[in-house]
């Protein structure tokens, strides 16, 4: 009689390893398929270097788990795991932190395109504002390169004439809202706040980009009083979680 001992020993040994192999394969696709929508507004080099990265991370600690599955030291591989880790975090370090710093800009550095700034000595009309630099056009008519980061790190002065009164609300909904009913109920709540905006200027809802996952909003209004910015960008806020709430609802 065949003794089948050895044989289910090996299969107790090699399944484990490749439902290892295969969920690290599928964890690879999806982490480099959720790396490439969130860096979907950068430019094609960079979100295909940090796919790429993210695929490699994840396939490095799948063979980390599958030698240890098979009972082999992973001690070499986890080294070179930490490795990599550290050279990218170096390496990345700069268009990271621009990257990231273009998010806070965003939310809470008062300037858009268009604006005249200063900032780190240099000074000129915001023409272009990317995932990597704020490009400033100079009186000189030469193009000033302003990395992100230094419009979090530094002071940063908007010399555009009542630039105070503006404000800019990042408004992010589900592709499935209907974006003309979301406006029409966004206008109506806003007309209750009409005594502390400026009346010359009404609000204005602005489409940045639109997929079928979300649509990407820009809404400017105009104050009345400088010191009432804080206060009436919370109450803002506020009404858009209501207004967005509103709006589902009255799918269902």
């Amino acid at each position: 009689m065949v003794d089948l001992a050895p044989l289910w020993s090996l299969l107790a040994l090699l399944v484990p390893v490749a439902v290892i192999i295969l969920l690290t394969v599928l964890l690879a696709w999806l982490v480099g398929l959720l790396v490439g929508r969130l860096m979907r507004v950068s430019t094609p080099q960079m979100a295909g270097g940090a796919r790429r990265l993210a695929v490699v991370v994840v396939a490095l600690i799948g063979g980390t788990l599958a030698l240890q599955a098979l009972g082999v030291s992973p001690d070499i591989l986890l080294l070179v795991v930490a490795l990599l880790g550290v050279t990218a975090l170096i390496a990345l370090r700069d268009p990271l932190g621009n990257y990231g710093a273009k998010y806070f800009s965003d939310i809470y550095t008062p300037f858009k395109v268009g604006d005249t700034i200063e900032v780190g000595g240099y000074s000129g009309k915001v023409i272009e504002i990317n995932p990597m630099t704020t490009v400033l056009l100079s009186e000189k008519e030469q193009l000033v390169s302003v990395p992100n980061a230094a419009m979090i790190r530094d002071v940063v002065v908007n010399t555009s004439p009542q630039a105070w009164k503006e404000v800019t609300v990042p408004v992010s909904i589900p592709g499935n809202i209907d974006l003309a009913a979301f406006e029409s109920e966004l206008l109506k709540s806003l007309s209750k706040l009409r005594l502390r905006l400026d009346a010359r200027f009404p609000p204005v809802l602005t489409t940045k980009a639109r997929s079928p996952q979300s649509t990407e909003l820009t809404l400017t209004l105009m104050l009345r009083y400088p010191e009432d910015r804080d206060a009436l960008t919370s109450e803002v806020n506020k009404r858009l979680g209501e207004v967005l709430e509103q709006v589902r609802a009255a799918r269902r």
